[in-house]
């Protein structure tokens, strides 16, 4: 449901907008529900993992993905990258490959999801994973971006990404808070929460992670998100950054974090199509600041794969890499329950008996 996320959203749980927006809410809620209950999904022959979060915007599910696929990797698995490719033109099934159009023709995700592993993209997840079934690319494993609520397929282990400083918001559904459904309905959906940067320690009573596990029986992980390379350049100049995500406050954040001096923060829409305008107001602003433009990791691919005048922005602006980490003891429960997930499925990936 594309939408410019409302402020109020995180703000007072008494806001007038909240009341007046929480029958529609209800009823969204109800219709995304009962969706869900009355399909029947498709059971792959293959382990579908799912990584998705219970609210609209971005939680960090992608960067979860990338992780949960290099864990398979060493693992000796094949994963293959399920997603809708929410901002590209391409409604697929369709493969992402290289090409000068890919930003606008599978989005920003895909094209970083397919720096891991093959990565397809289909609005129709069923047929999706048909195709991956067909084996054009070799797969023993479908990890899906997003589509948690989703009753396409079945999924054999399901993770939710929880921010740790907005939580769930004001706990209301869509238009009237940020979830996708209601909450009670949501937790029956997963094996288990992934918190992404805590604000508060775990071990605190009034933390969202303690929260959801008052709320969740399953295991409720913490992660951080943490810088890829070298960061040092950061602090070595004034910095321009700008971000076309659901969430750049927060990118802004960590690059005051890890000593960037910020002198001005451009934000845009997610998954914005930058523009010859946009370059030349950055390029301007940086000549004006003396500074160095820097921005995420989805904001440069978008540039480098041929948006309509952004080549001498691409020239200017460095990108700041990103991983999620979990702490030794919640990493080897995140690979037992890959572990667990790959194994129930063994019977249903073996090849049909010959007659």
């Amino acid at each position: 449901m594309p939408l410019d996320e409302p402020t109020w959203w995180y703000g007072d749980a008494q806001d007038p907008r909240r009341r007046l927006l929480a029958p529609l809410g209800a009823l969204y809620g109800w219709i995304a529900e009962a969706r869900y209950r009355r399909r029947a999904p498709y059971r792959s022959r293959l382990p579908v993992i799912c990584i998705g979060n219970f609210t609209a915007g971005g939680t960090g599910k992608t960067p979860l993905c990338m992780l949960v696929a290099r864990l398979l990797i060493e693992r000796g698995e094949k994963p293959v990258f399920l997603t809708r490719g929410y901002g590209g033109s391409a409604s697929g099934p369709v493969w992402v490959e290289d090409a000068a159009d890919a930003a606008r023709r599978y989005g920003d995700e895909p094209l970083l999801l397919a720096s891991i592993a093959p990565t397809l993209v289909a609005r129709d997840r069923r047929a999706g994973i048909l195709i991956i079934e067909d084996g054009e690319r070799e797969a023993s494993v479908v990890v899906m971006d997003d589509g948690l609520q989703n009753p396409a397929l079945a999924k054999d282990l399901s993770i939710a990404v929880v921010d740790g400083t907005r939580g769930l918001g004001n706990g209301e559904v869509i238009p009237a808070g940020p979830l996708r459904a209601p909450i009670d309905f949501q937790v029956g959906l997963v094996d288990a929460i992934v918190v992404r940067d805590p604000h508060q320690s775990p071990d605190d009573a009034h933390s969202i992670h303690a929260l959801l596990r008052r709320a969740f029986p399953g295991p409720v992980l913490a992660a951080q998100v943490i810088p890829r390379g070298d960061t040092a350049w950061l602090g070595e100049a004034t910095l321009i950054a700008f971000a076309g995500i659901a969430n750049p406050g927060r990118f802004y954040d960590l690059l005051e974090r890890l000593g960037g001096k910020l002198a001005a923060r451009v934000s845009f829409p997610d998954h914005h199509a930058f523009t010859r305008a946009d370059a030349e107001r950055l390029l301007s602003l940086a000549r004006e600041k003396g500074a160095r433009l820097v921005t995420t990791e989805k904001d440069w691919v978008r540039l480098d794969r041929g948006a309509p005048g952004a080549r001498e922005l691409l020239a200017q602006t460095r990108a700041l890499g990103i991983d999620m980490a979990l702490e030794a003891r919640d990493l080897g429960r995140l690979n037992s329950l890959l572990q667990a997930a790959m194994q129930s499925t063994q019977v249903r990936r073996q090849p049909p008996s010959l007659p």
